[in-house]
């Protein structure tokens, strides 16, 4: 008894020893500091900038300087993530930090330069319109965050947030510089109409193609760099008709393909589909 006694206080004795000898090491090894990627993040910041700027020229009634503001934005935040993962820098920061400039540039800018420019002519369905686009962006951002691996890849659930402002903003651009034909007492309908189709289909279950199985760095033919030349020609040539067109056409072509997959007796690829648990993973 007394020699299993002698052994405990040997091995009590011996661990101190060494917690004391772990701890005067560890004195001496610098401290680990948390850091965050720069390049990525600095695109963030720029689009959030663009966006709190399209808020700033809408309050001073500078309404195709807010537009052009938002497609700014909508510009940078296509090359943050990007960016992240070309050079390898992606991080849980920077997903929470892009989602909040989204909101920021992609949800409130558009909603108040709208509601600045002419819903506030509507009165309360102005600023409802107004807010059911500003909500709308939040529930969106929200689901896709929860979603994350649990949805095809290829296809948005729901109209993203930036091509959202795009047809906002577009329209408010195309208005504003007199290239549209529309009577001016419709234009605030118009602009309802618009703001609460944008609101309500990001938060639709239509599949939206999001361009994310193209690969920068693969090779492509040497005709896709004329098509890009061609594009970058016409958006040129008149970019608020353009742009506006185009995403019109971004807009529509969700419910189209969900329309026709339907009539396939095809299931929605944007349809999340369930985690399986790790117990029915792994049973063992």
């Amino acid at each position: 008894m007394a020699i299993r006694l002698r052994r405990r206080k040997l091995r009590a004795l011996g661990a101190a020893a060494a917690a004391e000898d772990f701890g005067a090491g560890s004195a001496h090894l610098p401290a680990r500091r948390r850091g965050i990627y720069l390049l990525p993040n600095l695109f963030t910041t720029a689009a959030l900038f663009a966006g709190f700027f399209a808020i700033v020229q809408a309050m001073n009634q500078n309404f195709e300087w807010a537009a052009i503001a938002i497609f700014i934005a909508m510009v940078l935040d296509g090359m943050d993530g990007r960016v992240a993962r070309l050079t390898n820098t992606a991080s849980a920061f920077g997903a929470q930090y892009d989602s909040l400039s989204d909101m920021t540039s992609f949800g409130v800018a558009p909603a108040l330069v709208a509601y600045e420019w002419v819903l506030r002519d509507l009165g309360r369905w102005g600023w409802a319109a107004a807010f059911v686009y500003c909500a709308g962006a939040a529930l969106r951002l929200a689901r896709f965050n929860a979603n994350l691996g649990v949805v095809d890849k290829r296809f948005f659930q729901g109209l993203p947030s930036p091509a959202a402002a795009a047809l906002v903003a577009g329209f408010v651009w195309l208005a504003v510089d007199n290239r549209f034909p529309i009577r001016e007492a419709w234009l605030p309908w118009a602009m309802f109409g618009i703001t609460i189709y944008g609101g309500l289909t990001m938060v639709s279950s239509a599949p939206f193609y999001s361009g994310k199985s193209f690969h920068l760095g693969r090779s492509v033919p040497f005709w896709v760099m004329i098509v890009i030349v061609m594009g970058i020609f016409f958006v040129s040539s008149n970019p608020p008709i353009v742009l506006f067109s185009l995403f019109c056409g971004y807009a529509l072509s969700g419910y189209a393909y969900w329309l026709w997959r339907r009539w396939r007796g095809e299931a929605n690829p944007a349809t999340p589909t369930r985690a399986v648990p790790d117990s029915a993973a792994d049973p063992h």
